[in-house]
């Protein structure tokens, strides 16, 4: 009698990468050496800014050079497109840091221009490390310092510290979008160009809805835009206003869709899904085939906006919201 396979899992964890056939980057003698004019500048920078390098070497993995160097506190902020501090966060690395009687976790900097203030290091990934340090009253913290000053924008590929919900990273990318987009210089870079720093056209959307709207519902919209939403072959600046006029039509869906979520509620239905319930009945991927040719953004919204008008929230019963699923991630 021949053995029975067992079935695999649906919604199993996906499989780790598999290791590489063969070793790439450098071995341990060829981290250190003599440093390129470039770093021997930024090495005399840090010296001029009161800082001092703690050392010069060729990161492990693709060889480039770094400095690791100890930073005045007073000159080093985060980059202005993270996500707000938690408050929790930060109160349990001070215990920890203050425990250990060490700082063992050097943050990632970049020197640029000073702003008003002065300040001419920026940290795309330390801020909750730098707050923590500053509140137990540190005079200096240790830093990797990456000469290309266009790292900090990788904050996404980056940052570690905390992991993100949506709407942090919806926010996080829409600031830095604005970052960006306000820069001179850039070579004629696209959306399309930044593509790994944004992580996916639908956060900037997103991010913008957010901006207008600190309570929008993004995550009952984030399954559709991520199928419908892609990056822009248009300079920053121009897909800046195409992307202001699209989060404008999906707030305006929204507000819809929140009459007929309150139409509903009058009705004496109840339920947290609710919202998610109604933008499932527009979806336009719905019943859709693989195979159908796929649907640009404008065509998904336009779809969107006449199936919401055709919604009738008296044809809907309490065991139609049964069936229903939970809420995506927020």
């Amino acid at each position: 009698m021949a053995e029975k396979k067992t079935k695999k899992k649906s919604g199993a964890p996906r499989k780790r990468r598999k290791l590489a056939g063969h070793s790439i980057g450098l071995p341990p003698q060829d981290l250190a050496g003599a440093a390129p004019a470039a770093i021997e500048e930024l090495h005399h920078d840090i010296d001029r800014d009161g800082g001092r390098v703690i050392c010069s070497y060729r990161e492990p993995f693709g060889g480039h050079w770094l400095i690791m160097a100890a930073l005045p506190i007073e000159q080093v902020e985060p980059t202005p497109y993270q996500r707000n501090l938690s408050d929790t966060h930060v109160r349990k690395l001070e215990t920890v840091i203050a425990k250990l009687g060490r700082f063992l976790d050097p943050i990632i900097v970049v020197r640029g221009d000073p702003n008003d203030k002065g300040i001419r290091y920026w940290t795309p990934n330390g801020n909750h490390r730098l707050s923590a340090l500053r509140t137990l009253g540190a005079k200096s913290i240790t830093a990797i310092v990456v000469p290309e000053p266009s790292t900090a924008y990788k904050i996404l590929a980056l940052n570690t510290e905390k992991s993100h919900n949506l709407r942090e990273r919806a926010l996080e990318v829409s600031k830095m979008y604005h970052e960006l987009a306000a820069l001179d210089g850039l070579n004629g870079a696209t959306e399309e160009s930044y593509a790994l720093e944004f992580e996916e056209a639908a956060l900037i959307t997103l991010g913008l809805c957010y901006l207008e709207q600190g309570r929008f519902s993004g995550g009952a919209y984030h399954p559709i835009l991520r199928r419908a939403d892609g990056f822009l072959k248009k300079s920053l600046r121009a897909a800046l206003e195409i992307r202001r006029e699209r989060s404008k039509t999906l707030m305006g869906l929204d507000k819809t869709v929140c009459e007929k979520v309150a139409a509903l509620k009058s009705k004496g239905l109840s339920s947290p899904y609710l919202k998610s319930f109604v933008v499932a009945r527009i979806n336009p991927f719905r019943f859709r085939p693989k195979d159908a040719a796929p649907l640009g953004f404008d065509e998904v919204l336009e779809r969107m906006m006449k199936s919401i008008e055709k919604f009738n929230p008296e044809k809907i019963r309490m065991q139609d919201l049964a069936r229903s699923g939970g809420a995506p991630e927020e």
